[in-house]
């Protein structure tokens, strides 16, 4: 399957996690993207490719994925992927060259961009150490932008057209019944499927779990770490929610976090262990035009306000960067200690990576693009 698709014609690809993959898509003539996000952790094991196997570096792409405001603020973006690589490694102008000539050339840009040169954009940075990647200052069209860390262009804020505003139309007035998942008639416990998170990893696993049935209705299992989830539709006010279950948050306590950041359709996604906390979140986000909000035991403990479409901020960095590391340390109170667990969260309706998703369609199994039933029978 994977030969016939590619010869459909990708020519890339950053979903790789393995040294497998990445040589795979090297010998069909593919360039692996290695990913460095905010909890995807994809470039150790594949630049091995280059470090122990010895494959040309020019095949190769280092790129980022889902990087959070803290992480762009505290940590970097390309530098911080190129500076991975290096301390996995790889030489420091060989991680460079896979940041700018090879990404340029696989695009066709690189009379534009990827290299110093007459006649190219001037897009560049002065690095007094390439092993650490120490920027000391940027340049962009040939204008300096920052120094020291600091910015010292002036960069407008945008004005943003009201129809990107107010996005989040719920139809309703969420209630807790809208989270219920009724039992098959009679059933004293029932067998479903539960969505697997992977930490530092987008795949999921396709899990089973067995779970108690009170008044006809499935109750989650904290136990064994096994919570709700929701997604909400949230672009045409329908009212409609679909009901699953997933494992890996370590949620302890009557919680619930909801997102409008949710790829790739970008409905509203609610995990908890609450449903009346899962009301207040989803119902709490269709106030403030969207974002990230996190309840425990009925109260709000953290708000990431995305009122642009619902996925991004009128904030500075710096401002959204203080609102996610509270969001993150509520979650960690609520016993949630994955890394960067809101990535997670953000890809479980991402119908297109294995191996179990949810959708406004119900429950998918990717490996077969078919959409599955929540109970095993």
């Amino acid at each position: 399957m994977f030969h016939g698709y590619v010869a459909g014609g990708p020519a890339d690809d950053h979903e790789g996690t393995r040294v497998e993959d990445a040589i795979a898509r090297v010998r069909q003539g593919m360039r692996p993207m290695l990913r460095l996000g905010s909890a995807w952790y994809d470039v150790a094991d594949q630049i091995k490719a280059v470090t122990e196997h010895g494959l040309d570096p020019r095949h190769f792409i280092l790129c980022t994925d889902d990087c959070h405001s803290g992480t762009l603020v505290h940590d970097g973006h390309m530098n911080r992927v190129v500076r991975h690589a290096i301390e996995q490694g790889l030489k420091p102008l060989t991680a460079i060259q896979m940041a700018t000539i090879n990404t340029a050339q696989h695009f066709g840009m690189e009379r534009e961009i990827g290299s110093i040169a007459p006649g190219r954009r001037a897009d560049f940075l002065i690095v007094s150490d390439l092993p650490t990647m120490a920027i000391d200052q940027v340049y962009a069209h040939g204008q300096l932008l920052a120094e020291g860390g600091r910015l010292v262009a002036d960069v407008p804020a945008y004005a943003y057209p009201e129809n990107a505003k107010n996005t989040v139309k719920l139809g309703k007035t969420l209630a807790e019944a809208d989270f219920d998942v009724q039992a098959p008639e009679g059933a004293a416990k029932v067998r479903a499927r539960v969505i697997g998170v992977i930490e530092n990893q987008a795949p999921t696993r396709a899990l089973e779990a067995d779970l108690p049935v009170e008044n006809g209705l499935v109750q989650v299992n904290r136990a064994d770490d096994v919570c709700r989830i929701a997604l909400v539709e949230r672009h045409r006010g329908t009212g409609a929610v679909v009901n699953g279950f997933v494992s890996g948050f370590g949620y302890d306590v009557d919680c619930a976090m909801a997102s409008t950041v949710a790829h790739d359709s970008h409905q509203m996604i609610v995990v908890g262990t609450s449903k009346a906390d899962m009301a207040k979140a989803a119902n709490r986000l269709g106030e403030v035009g969207g974002g990230v909000v996190f309840f425990k035991d009925g109260e709000e403990q953290a708000l990431v306000d995305l009122p642009i479409a619902g996925l991004m901020s009128e904030r500075r960095a710096e401002v959204v960067a203080e609102q996610a590391e509270q969001l993150g340390r509520a979650m960690l109170d609520a016993g949630c200690s994955l890394n960067n667990a809101y990535m997670q969260h953000s890809l479980l309706a991402l119908v297109v990576i294995p191996e179990i998703r949810i959708s406004d369609l119900g429950i998918v199994d990717v490996t077969k693009f078919e959409t599955v039933d929540l109970f095993v029978v």
